[in-house]
């Protein structure tokens, strides 16, 4: 798999145009509460400078409707000079004469930090002219921002075009793209995808598109009712979709087609309220009384579920096992999280992705025990439906 990186550039006396993703959260003070996505540019920005080119940044942050100083881009700039542990300049516009001098004066060996680029709504529309602005304050452009590479804005996909031949991928970005293409194309198998959450609508287009590459499909989560209901099971008030019963018929019997083991619960983690402090106990999954709801998987499954990640040599996991928010139903999703790290632990490849399932493995410390954790959610999941994303598109061309 070729990609064009970083890596086929010397940016010796280069401006570096790099669309990174800053959209992080900021508590009542201004103070960032996650700085994982600054992290996680940060080796495609020290390897710029090091080379003796300098940066100019550019991201969103949030969703203001035109300038909104609670969404300037000015209060994570100590922070990312915290991290970077690089002098930032800021720029209070991302385009026009205040950018473009900043950008004039930018030595080599420097950062500068644009405002907020969807105070214009030219942004997220996509607009040729201001994407041209935007190419002005850069000698290469640079696309590391993954979280946003399934929109096709002025800044992720469309500013590409004005620099035909000087244009490529962060290590961030190139990262995600390969470690999806090894689960989806080259991993070891026997390949096993978890896919749990509430509901089976939000997730079909991913089995649909993963089951021809998969030996193990592991479905857990709110959505297990649906495939239990569809079989006679008694799921009593158990979360279900019952417009998708025969959706999820489909996909067991398409599985069956294809080979492709299917393992679903066969016990649950009941409760009689959707509340952690409700009266809980276990039972057979297709046996809950009417009055309960099961909200985690059960022990028996635990022990199913683990076996079968703990002989895969290629894991993607996407979305939880049951209500991991709830102290008392996250055991489940706990359990197939460290048979995830086991398994990679004996030499599996193992990607994590999708909003829940980050918030997992980082609330259990477990993203240090997978090979890797993706940055973002919708891009992710469009990847693994088998869509083509604008943002990756724009650099490949």
């Amino acid at each position: 798999m070729q990609l064009k990186t970083i890596d086929d550039f010397n940016f010796k006396n280069k401006k570096a145009l790099i669309r990174v993703d800053f959209n992080v959260p900021l508590d009542a003070e201004f103070q960032v509460g996650d700085t994982t996505r600054i992290l996680a540019a940060k080796p495609t920005i020290i390897k710029i400078l090091e080379d003796g080119g300098s940066c100019v940044l550019m991201s969103h942050l949030g969703r203001p409707k035109g300038v909104d100083s609670n969404l300037s881009l000015k209060h994570i700039v100590s922070k990312v000079k915290d991290i970077l542990g690089v002098e930032v300049f800021f720029s209070p516009d991302c385009i026009g004469e205040a950018a473009e001098e900043a950008v004039k004066n930018l030595q080599s060996g420097q950062i500068l930090l644009l405002e907020n680029l969807r105070f214009y709504a030219e942004e997220t529309a996509g607009d040729e002219n201001f994407a041209q602005q935007l190419s002005k304050l850069g000698d290469i452009y640079v696309n590391d921002a993954f979280g946003t590479a399934h929109r096709a804005h002025a800044s992720t996909t469309v500013v590409a075009k004005f620099f035909p031949d000087n244009k490529c991928f962060g290590y961030l970005l190139a990262q995600e793209i390969k470690s999806i293409h090894t689960v989806m194309h080259t991993g070891d198998k026997p390949v096993c995808a978890l896919i749990g959450g509430a509901k089976v609508s939000s997730k079909i287009t991913i089995i649909d598109n993963i089951l021809d590459k998969i030996d193990h499909l592991i479905i857990g989560g709110g959505m297990t009712f649906t495939f239990i209901k569809a079989q006679g099971g008694a799921i009593g008030n158990s979360l279900v979709e019952d417009d998708k019963l025969d959706l999820a018929k489909h996909i067991l019997e398409e599985a069956k087609k294809k080979g492709v083991q299917v393992h679903l619960p066969v016990d649950a983690v009941i409760a009689d309220a959707f509340d952690n402090n409700a009266h809980t106990n276990t039972s057979p999954i297709d046996a809950i009384p009417d009055g309960w709801m099961g909200l985690d998987i059960g022990p028996v499954t635990e022990e199913r579920f683990a076996a079968v990640i703990k002989q895969s040599k290629t894991i993607l996991w996407n979305g939880p096992m049951g209500v991991f928010e709830m102290a008392n139903f996250a055991k489940g999703t706990i359990a197939v999280g460290y048979a995830i790290a086991e398994a990679t632990k004996n030499g599996a490849f193992s990607l994590v992705g999708g909003g829940d399932s980050v918030a997992a493995v980082k609330q259990f410390k477990l993203e240090d025990q997978v090979s890797y954790v993706s940055t973002g959610g919708g891009a992710m999941l469009e990847s693994l439906e088998g869509k083509t994303l604008p943002g990756i598109a724009a650099i490949s061309e």
